[in-house]
């Protein structure tokens, strides 16, 4: 199969590339696409060398498939030019999530919406992956009211710079000596702003997650009420959780539907200082979930805690899980 990966310089490009090669992913043919200055740069793919191209370079070879993390102007630009060719194009960016043509998917949760047609397929938003995944089962048990979510998300959701940033100041450089990516110092602060803020006064960042829940689970009837904070953390979203359900539950019901959905790791026993953390979460695939206790302030709540590798589930093994999700479709050639 021939695969392009385009942003593959990037940090969640680059993690693509790991997740293709440790998924043994069919790549008979690569080609890393990156920005005019990138072109020529090598990268090292399996064991081979590879020289990055440009994205006109890429599309004359006519891949078969294009994982996009590029931004969405770069992909509002090319992803339509991929598809022309007749490759399947998975986008990470947040061009395509909520166009009504394109099909917003998380395999675990709807990948029954793919269908032969589709040759734009939008990969959601991080917080919202991770969020979902444990979830899904829950709202389909018992009925979703309202989600109430608390987001700690790492520097790394922002890319290379912000890293920078955060290793600068951790240095000792001070405010002004050196590029920022953030308004104001990240590392020993907490800034409640990710992404621009819109009128209502959420973020654009708060929004995706409203109305990615909406479109994934296919109920626009949830409530969703989101803070995305910005946190000093190198690598690794976390998240606290509150719901309330239309019907009742019992613990032993929603640890049980939890163990049991794919891609999901329980880690509840907190008499034993056993809890997900991003320290262990990194270089992970998985969802991992603990602190998983009722709201008693209401009726039917309930709390949990979950953390997940932003650049791993939140990215990049998601959009490599979507192209296997299409080769099983026989859509993309095995």
């Amino acid at each position: 199969m021939k695969v392009a990966v385009v942003g593959a310089t990037g940090l969640v490009g680059t993690r693509m590339l790991e997740v293709l090669a440790e998924r043994n992913f069919p790549v008979t043919e690569l080609y890393p696409v990156a920005s005019a200055k990138s072109v020529g740069r090598k990268i090292t793919f399996q064991g081979k060398e590879y020289s990055v191209v440009s994205a006109d370079d890429a599309i004359a070879a006519r891949p078969d498939l294009a994982l996009f993390s590029a931004g969405g102007s770069t992909s509002a630009e090319l992803a339509p030019k991929f598809a022309a060719v007749g490759c399947r194009v998975v986008d990470n960016s947040s061009q395509w999530r909520m166009d009504p043509t394109k099909k917003l998917v998380v395999p675990e949760i709807n990948g029954d919406v793919l269908e032969e047609s589709d040759y734009i397929i939008a990969n959601p938003n991080c917080s919202t992956i991770q969020m979902l995944l444990p979830l899904a089962p829950l709202h389909k048990a018992f009925r979703i009211k309202r989600i109430v979510v608390s987001t700690y998300q790492s520097v790394t959701g922002t890319g290379y710079k912000a890293v920078d940033q955060m290793k600068a100041e951790r240095d000792g450089k001070k405010w002004g000596e050196y590029p920022a990516v953030y308004p104001y110092p990240i590392d020993q602060n907490i800034l409640p702003h990710i992404d621009s803020f819109l009128e209502t006064g959420y973020t654009k960042e708060e929004m995706k997650m409203v109305n990615e829940t909406h479109k994934i689970l296919r109920d626009d009837t949830i409530g969703v009420s989101p803070t995305t904070v910005r946190v000093p953390v190198q690598g690794g979203h976390s998240e606290s959780v509150n719901l309330e359900f239309e019907k009742d539950f019992t613990l032993e019901q929603v640890r049980s539907l939890m163990e049991n959905m794919p891609g999901v790791i329980v880690q509840d026993d907190p008499q034993n200082n056993i809890y997900p953390m991003p320290l262990f979460a990194w270089g992970k695939n998985e969802v991992f979930v603990g602190r998983i206790r009722r709201d008693p302030s209401v009726k039917s709540g309930l709390n949990f805690w979950c953390v997940a590798d932003n650049l791993r589930k939140g990215a990049a093994t998601n959009a490599v899980q979507i192209a296997e999700l299409l080769i099983e479709k026989g859509f993309l050639p095995k």
